[in-house]
């Protein structure tokens, strides 16, 4: 990325990801940091366009004339959510990521820098999963609809790119989660979810308070601050089309069970935790490597867990009305 003046649209601005992107970029100009000086970043969230629809994306890039772009707009959901709707996940990605391409190219964007998620990668696998095996087996057939759509974001970067020259690449992240993030009980992740079910259970003096599934379950979880970090390093960075995964140490991966034990304590929960092993589980594990990154930005340090789930459980109760909305 050029010392030149930039314009920076972060499509699903308004979101997780993307509003702890604008809190990164806040502290580098209070920092004064002299790049920062030089970008303007837009953050469009989906009242400023739906782009499943091909004209409302072009005219968002038609009226902030972007130099870059960051793609974090998409449909999603937990595991429930996905499972009863695959197509709906598959059909509205697929608009939206093919939308958001097309029109960067023809708009001549420089970058473009989409985000991809760990589910996307082959359910039977081996582990540490890596950037080359995106495409080595289909996925989980629970969310298969959102992880094929994400998949090809892949293959789009890598046509563009042969075709025109463009420079279109994509990150994976692990499970990110923290602040701002979706606490609904309907389509939220598992963090955000436990978070806001077990703050219901307290304040209805509940004395035990349930997972659903087994809890054995492994997960790699991101800090949205850190993944946000990793973001603007990435943009400014990282010019190569392969994917790069943004994930958490292996040795960092831990289970369902042990998260619901975090957040009682962030929460000061006196109850007792049970599992409903009648619900699914998903996918047991995707441990992911970030050899890659660890290659690239040797120095970087990561939040601990248990420090970001104390703040994201804070921030939580501290904005319970509307983030519960």
């Amino acid at each position: 990325m050029s010392a030149d003046k930039s314009v920076i649209l972060v499509t699903g601005g308004s979101g997780l990801v993307g509003q702890a992107i604008k809190t990164i970029v806040e502290e580098e100009r209070q920092r004064g940091i002299e790049r920062s000086t030089n970008e303007t970043w837009v953050f469009c969230g989906s009242k400023d366009g739906d782009l499943r629809n091909k004209q409302e994306t072009e005219a968002l890039f038609d009226k902030y004339q972007p130099t870059h772009v960051i793609h974090l707009a998409a449909m999603v959901g937990g595991l429930f959510h996905n499972m009863a709707h695959n197509l709906d996940f598959f059909r509205e990605n697929m608009a939206i990521n093919e939308n958001v391409l097309d029109t960067s190219h023809k708009r001549g964007v420089k970058k473009v820098v989409s985000c991809l998620s760990t589910c996307i990668f082959p359910d039977k696998t081996t582990y540490p999963i890596d950037e080359t095996m995106v495409h080595n087996g289909p996925p989980h057939t629970s969310n298969y609809g959102y992880s094929y759509a994400k998949r090809m974001i892949d293959v789009l970067n890598r046509g563009y790119h042969e075709q025109h020259g463009s420079v279109f690449t994509s990150v994976i992240p692990c499970n990110v989660f923290g602040p701002q993030d979706n606490f609904s009980l309907v389509s939220s992740h598992v963090i955000p979810a436990l978070i806001r079910r077990m703050d219901d259970a307290m304040q209805k003096g509940e004395p035990t308070f349930t997972v659903m599934g087994s809890g054995k379950p492994l997960r790699q979880f991101i800090y949205s601050l850190d993944l946000a970090r990793l973001f603007v390093w990435v943009l400014r960075h990282y010019d190569s089309i392969e994917p790069i995964i943004l994930s958490v140490n292996e040795e960092d991966e831990v289970t369902i069970g042990a998260v619901a034990e975090y957040i009682k304590k962030a929460h000061g929960y006196q109850g007792d935790i049970v599992y409903d092993t009648t619900k699914a589980d998903g996918q047991y594990k995707k441990t992911a490597s970030n050899k890659k990154l660890r290659s690239l930005y040797k120095d970087f340090k990561f939040t601990p867990f248990e420090t970001a789930i104390n703040d994201t459980v804070a921030w939580f109760k501290s904005n319970r009305e509307t983030a519960r909305t």
